[in-house]
């Protein structure tokens, strides 16, 4: 059975990595690591494609180190134990580096069990995993570990991958690949930085027949089998999170351009749900009283888009996100009322006036309820000093009015009252 392309073309050398300079450029942390030859518990954490599993191959081949590769989502507890076993035996020598593929799917019984033998030296753990590890991978294998964040592969690193996989495929089979202008520029660019996509792209449109002498691949060709940007994204995974919190802090931030880069993101990804919901705690929480009005206009442009359907709903979603960016900010409601939230959570609040208790029931002033309640309405401009909070908190402030024009006018106009 033939290997497929991808696993003819990873690299068994650091010089022929692609990718993660940030991490093997040289200079850099990982890069010292390996050259160093010692090396630690190690946790690779990035989406699938960018080079874990194969710079964990090239690492385990450069130290004297005995290779195990299990993937988490099919080995056993039997399967950790006959490593564990081979400890005494010849191949446990000098040691041995375990890859696990997907820590995630491990339960903790599991990692548990290779807890006493990465700490004792006598197993490396190299893991990998898609999901963040700080919430999928125990404690104490992370606090025995060094996590190191994997990045898409930039454009240029990836072109780099698809020509060379070109050039296997013209050794291999020994046939003229003539490869439009273009094309290896937006394979590149279409992968969402997944060399792995890439490179099963080149295979696609390489596909070569019995007796074939040259294969012709066009632009159009490319632009077929990639007829959708492999942009990364998982509804349930760290991307998602990823592009709403840079969602949210591009419109809090006032940069309309960026934010409606994510929203096309999101838009791209077919999560309607999540950008309607973004978008009214935006409104809310970002916007707030310095505009009060912008909820109800995003509330009309959410509406419009649930009843639209895309593609039109990208219309009314991209007014609403620039109306938010661009409109004035203010974060003073979510303050105030997180303030308020604190107070009442430490237990510290003592109870609600007498004169402010329910009235409306026969025998409610023998118990003091409602007797000096004053009616705001029958005073002038409908207000007058009472006590509201409870005694124990009476001096407490939530709200601060912001520095826009809506609140500093209510201020104004409250302080003008009240004095």
């Amino acid at each position: 059975m033939a290997s497929p392309l991808a696993a003819k073309i990873r690299p068994t050398e650091l010089s022929d990595f692609v990718g993660q300079e940030h991490l093997v450029g040289k200079g850099r942390p990982l890069y010292k690591i390996i050259e160093s030859g010692n090396i630690p518990n190690m946790i690779f954490y990035g989406s699938s494609g960018i080079g874990k599993t194969t710079l964990a191959s090239i690492i385990a081949a450069k130290t004297q180190k005995t290779l195990h590769k299990l993937n988490a989502t099919t080995a056993s507890t039997g399967d950790i134990k006959d490593i564990i076993a081979s400890l005494n035996s010849l191949e446990g020598t000098n040691g041995i580096l375990l890859y696990l593929d997907e820590i995630q799917y491990f339960n903790k019984k599991q990692q548990q069990i290779l807890l006493e033998f990465i700490e004792d030296g006598s197993i490396t753990l190299i893991a990998s995993t898609t999901e963040n590890p700080y919430f999928y991978v125990y404690n104490a294998i992370l606090s025995r570990s060094t996590v190191f964040e994997f990045r898409p592969v930039d454009r240029k690193a990836v072109q780099k991958a698809v020509t060379r996989a070109f050039d296997i495929v013209r050794n291999e089979n020994n046939i003229q690949i003539n490869v439009e202008d273009g094309v290896c520029e937006h394979i590149a660019s279409t992968c969402g930085g997944d060399v792995r996509k890439a490179i099963n792209t080149v295979e696609l449109l390489t596909t070569v027949k019995i007796g074939q002498t040259e294969v012709n691949v066009s632009l159009d060709d490319a632009k077929e089998v990639s007829q959708r940007s492999n942009m990364r994204y998982d509804r349930d995974g760290d991307a998602h999170y990823d592009i709403l919190s840079a969602f949210q802090k591009s419109i809090r931030g006032s940069d309309e351009n960026a934010a409606l880069h994510y929203l096309a993101r999101l838009i791209e990804g077919g999560d309607m749900a999540s950008i309607c919901r973004r978008l009214l705690v935006i409104a809310a929480e970002d916007i707030g009283l310095a505009y009060p009005q912008a909820i109800s206009i995003t509330k009309a442009c959410v509406d419009s888009a649930l009843q639209l359907g895309f593609p039109e709903a990208r219309i009314p979603l991209a007014e609403a996100v620039i109306l938010l960016a661009t409109a004035p900010k203010s974060n003073s409601a979510i303050c105030a009322i997180d303030a308020a939230l604190e107070r009442i959570r430490s237990g510290e609040y003592g109870d609600i006036p007498s004169s402010l208790k329910d009235s409306h029931y026969g025998g409610a002033q023998k118990i003091g309820h409602g007797i000096g309640y004053k009616y705001a309405h029958a005073y002038p401009d409908h207000w007058v000093k009472q006590q509201y909070l409870p005694d124990k908190i009476k001096n407490d402030v939530y709200y601060e009015y912001g520095d826009n024009k809506t609140e500093l006018a209510a201020k104004a106009y409250w302080d003008k009252i009240k004095k």
